[in-house]
């Protein structure tokens, strides 16, 4: 021989791992050259370990920012892993002979996974499908290399396919990575070479590669890589660890191009082949679709089963013999489970191709040290079950629970909770907060969870911002104290640092906050800022922070907030929706802590209530607030309200002042009739121009209100008008006639003359 066995396969086929373990073991190679990163090969011993189970990847990942990542995964299925793992039983060498990952990682075109090869292929391989006459290379694969008899068979037929395959996609053009192509063939080649020189013999050698390179590797006119070729390869620092993996990321339907459409059902043929009967795959893949349909409430019988397998069967012998391929298992599923009908039996199907495996590692295998971490927590905070591909609820009650003997699984669930918020504020997304419906208590937190490999690649992205996961927070809380463009987003750093039991992070935080309130500042942002820290104020206790070191900031904010709200009021309509939502939070700080200047509040209110210069919206809601807290009594009001819709003010002014009156307390206002006394003598000093603007505003007014309030001011109107309540009621919320609504939507382009 002149040159080692080259096995060509495909990256996810069962039929590949099975014939090609047969060939090895007849073979007895002393050296297996497998494609893959040539600077992993120490994880091979890792990859072999008992407690290491499928499906797991590789992932090399750059050094420093942006993180760049390049992953390498395998199921228990996949002849790479399975030639790894006959060379552990046999005491065989076995190396990984492609471009090193800091090379691949370090290729401006490279590709970052086998997908993108696949997808520039797709046209192709569609071409290839309509010659073999299935109806997608899936099938045409299957039905042909799946189910070969041997394998030798599976080794010419593999090579046939991809040496095709280059041939069409050259003459397509579409090979865009044409270029890496030859740089990893002539790599490959170099260590085939140096495995020679090192005194092995070519039948002694057993190169497992993509059924695409066999061409390439046997070629009489390529050439191994010169040594100056290979100083001159791009290279960037990396590192690399293992990591679980999943079927779901497997499939297509995740975007692994070089994956399967049903990795759970490659894994049934995996079993078959093993179990030397290829019918084991239809009598399994039925029977669990109909497993899953009982367990869901809809019956199915053994009798369908049963029909549903002889169905596969005869559907296997129209389209070409031999066994049943997935395409005629689910045609039979679909027409004697489902009735014929392919949503009925979906998720069953889903469930049995795709599946919910996950992979997993030994303790201390091959990962950064806050993988390490994360784990450790996992396990600490008892929520190593909800490491699943399906989303879980995790409710949690930070209170005490003084049910248990010890402090640790006392406040269990306010360290989960710590450990969930800190992987938020990282973006790791492992674990999603939902609202929780509670009046005045802040111990109850919903969660849901649910683990991808996505989120293991965000963890390790996270490496480099710190050794652990509240290292690494911190680290984030850092970056967005120092860049923070206003003194609210270093309040929402501090409440993030108090949810995420991180002292020293609020330590941090408080500093920057007292330096940049020193700066003038909107009343937005003094308002925004003022109810961060307030509720992190009279929240902290549930957190075990002390937060009275927060107290003399929010005093400060809250009256330099005090003294510029009567000035901030000037301004027009737009601009008033957001002092109206600062001054909500400030009042809402007021009443929450005994130690804000009350008195100063109160007093930027009644200014802002009685001046006339002001947005009047906004002094109609200072008005209110005033009326809520009891400063302003019955006769005030009314003294108020006829001041404000007096003849000769503007209707825009006296209808905007309404607006921001009626904004809160509304049963007490409805039941003031004194109120719609003055409203109504107020609309009838209007001509109809002024009418017209004033019913703009009062439309906005009153578009929040409830049916059974508008009812109960119509019926107010009516006691006014001296007429039946219930009739005004009724006349004023019946529907509207077209001229009507007309009308009414004539109000919406009204010109002010602005």
């Amino acid at each position: 021989m002149t040159h080692p066995y080259i096995f060509g396969i495909r990256h996810l086929s069962p039929a590949g791992a099975w014939h090609l373990r047969q060939f090895l073991t007849k073979i007895k190679p002393r050296l297996v050259l497998v494609e893959g990163p040539g600077d992993l090969n120490e994880q091979l011993s890792d990859i072999t370990r008992p407690e290491t189970k499928p499906p797991i990847a590789i992932l090399a990942y750059t050094k420093e920012a942006p993180v760049r990542t390049i992953l390498y995964p395998f199921a228990e299925y996949s002849p790479e892993y399975q030639a790894i793992c006959w060379c552990k039983e046999q005491g065989t060498e076995c190396r990984f002979i492609d471009l090193p990952s800091d090379v691949f990682l370090a290729l401006p075109s490279g590709r970052r996974d086998r997908a993108e090869g696949e997808e520039k292929r797709m046209s192709a391989y569609e071409l290839l499908d309509r010659q073999a006459g299935e109806d997608g290379h899936e099938t045409f694969w299957e039905r042909v290399m799946e189910h070969a008899r041997d394998s030798d068979g599976y080794c010419r037929g593999a090579a046939l396919f991809g040496s095709s395959l280059r041939e069409i996609s050259l003459q397509m053009e579409q090979e865009a990575d044409w270029p890496e192509t030859l740089v990893r063939e002539a790599f490959m080649r170099l260590q085939i070479q140096e495995a020679l020189k090192e005194g092995f013999a070519p039948e002694e050698i057993v190169v497992v590669t993509g059924a695409y390179h066999v061409s390439g590797l046997l070629s009489e006119d390529a050439l191994p890589m010169t040594a100056e070729e290979l100083s001159s390869l791009p290279r960037v620092e990396a590192s690399h660890t293992l990591m679980p993996y999943s079927y779901y990321r497997l499939s297509a339907r995740a975007g692994y191009g070089a994956g399967n459409k049903a990795p759970a059902y490659y894994s049934l043929l995996w079993e078959a082949l093993q179990r030397g009967n290829l019918q084991y795959v239809s009598h399994a893949y039925l029977s669990r679709i109909a497993g899953y349909q009982r367990e869901h409430g809809t019956p199915v019988s053994s009798a369908e089963v049963i029909e549903a397998v002889r169905l596969a069967g005869s559907l296997a012998g129209l389209r070409g013999g031999g066994a049943p391929v997935l395409r005629d298992l689910r045609d039979a599923a679909v027409t004697c489970l489902g009735g014929g009908s392919f949503p009925a039996v979906s998720l069953a199907i889903a469930d049995t191709e795709i599946g919910t495996a996950i992979g997993s590692l030994p303790d201390g295998v091959s990962r950064t040290s806050i993988q390490e971490d994360f784990y450790r927590q996992l396990k600490e905070r008892k929520l190593e079950k909800y490491r699943d591909i399906t989303a879980q609820d995790l409710p949690l009650d930070l209170r005490e629970n003084r049910s248990v003997s010890s402090q640790k699984a006392a406040f269990l669930d306010l360290h989960r909770s710590f450990f969930l918020h800190q992987l938020r504020i990282l973006g790791i997304h492992f674990a999603g907060q939902q609202k929780v419906n509670q009046d005045n208590a802040t111990w109850a937190e919903h969660w849901v969870i649910r683990w991808t490999p996505e989120a293991e690649i965000e963890l390790v992205e996270a490496a480099l911002k710190g050794d652990t996961v509240e290292q690494a927070a911190s680290f984030v809380m850092k970056e967005r104290v120092e860049t923070a463009p206003d003194m609210s987003e270093i309040a929402l750093v501090i409440e993030d640092a108090f949810t995420c039991g991180m002292a020293s992070a609020v330590t941090y935080a408080t500093a920057a906050l007292q330096a940049m309130a020193v700066d003038a500042a909107s009343l937005e942002e003094l308002a925004a800022t003022a109810n961060r820290l307030s509720v992190v104020v009279q929240y902290g206790d549930i957190r075990h922070l002390d937060a009275a070191p927060l107290e003399p900031i929010l005093c400060q904010i809250f009256y330099r907030a005090c003294l510029i709200l009567p000035g901030a009021c000037v301004c027009d309509d737009a601009a008033s929706k957001g002092i109206v939502t600062a001054m909500e939070q400030l009042n809402s700080a007021a009443l929450a802590h005994d130690f804000l200047d009350t008195r100063a509040w109160l007093d930027a209110l009644e200014e802002t209530a009685k001046r006339d210069d002001l947005n009047t919206k906004l002094s109609g809601f200072a008005a209110a607030i005033l009326l809520e807290r009891g400063c302003i009594d019955g006769g005030q009001l009314n003294l108020e309200v006829r001041r404000r819709l007096s003849r000769g003010v503007p209707a825009e002014l006296g209808a905007g002042w309404f607006e921001g009156l009626a904004m809160k307390n509304r049963y007490a206002l409805i039941a003031r009739l004194s109120l719609w006394e003055s409203l109504d003598a107020y609309l009838d000093t209007l001509d109809e121009e002024d009418f017209k603007r004033a019913l703009v505003f009062l439309r906005r007014a009153f578009a929040d209100f409830t049916a059974m309030e508008r009812d109960e001011i119509a019926e107010n109107l009516g006691e006014v008008w001296g007429l039946n309540g219930q009739q005004v009621s009724e006349s004023v919320n019946q529907v509207l006639q077209e001229t009507e609504q007309k009308l009414v939507e004539s109000l919406e382009e009204f010109d002010f003359d602005f």
